[in-house]
């Protein structure tokens, strides 16, 4: 069996010191692919362009304008990171949280424990992704039985049947289209609404 493909890990650290110590700790737990970032500047497309597994990021202190930055980063990437910050700060963890980092490590730049956090950081991300995805499809399953429910009254209404019947129809008809039945339904309340 071949080992797993080793993971391309960004480091966002505008100190070449720092962003040495976070290197060698992430080669020294077996990840040769790493990319330094050296400058903020244009921060979101260069991680675009790098498109990682994982991303460091060292910020000393995190200032209003770093945290914007992540937001922009974790939602045009979405990807586990992990900030190094120097000094704990009850607000900017949780600015930082928000703003889609999955691990906040205080004072913790030493390179044996770069690959424990790089671990954690990666379980976090994962198991709130699993929840995010969980969450998004409850509401859409919520979404598409309120668009059934209007098909079925809409249907109710303009042939005189059961809801029963009308969820049959709504249902037969999904399937000799290959639709989903939601995607049936939608159709069906957007051209009563046009009709109507």
């Amino acid at each position: 069996m071949p080992p797993p493909p080793s993971l391309h890990i960004v480091i966002v650290d505008t100190n070449r010191l720092r962003a040495a110590i976070l290197e060698e700790g992430l080669r020294e737990a077996g990840h040769d692919r790493v990319t330094v970032i050296g400058e903020m500047t244009h921060l979101v497309r260069r991680i675009v362009e790098a498109d990682p597994d994982v991303i460091f990021i060292d910020l000393e202190n995190p200032n209003r304008d770093a945290l914007e930055q992540m937001f922009q980063v974790s939602r045009t990437v979405r990807r586990p990171i992990a900030m190094f910050v120097d000094k704990a700060d009850s607000s900017a963890i949780e600015a930082a949280i928000d703003a889609g980092v999955s691990t906040y490590i205080v004072d913790g730049l030493r390179k044996e424990r770069v690959k424990p956090i790089l671990d954690v950081t990666i379980t976090r991300f994962n198991a709130f992704n699993r929840l995010r995805t969980e969450l998004d499809q409850a509401r859409q399953a919520l979404e598409d039985r309120k668009v059934i429910d209007k098909a079925k009254g809409i249907l109710m209404r303009s042939r005189n049947i059961t809801e029963e019947e009308a969820y049959t129809l709504l249902r037969s008809t999904a399937m000799s289209e290959n639709r989903r039945l939601a995607d049936v339904a939608h159709g069906l309340v957007t051209a009563a609404k046009l009709l109507g």
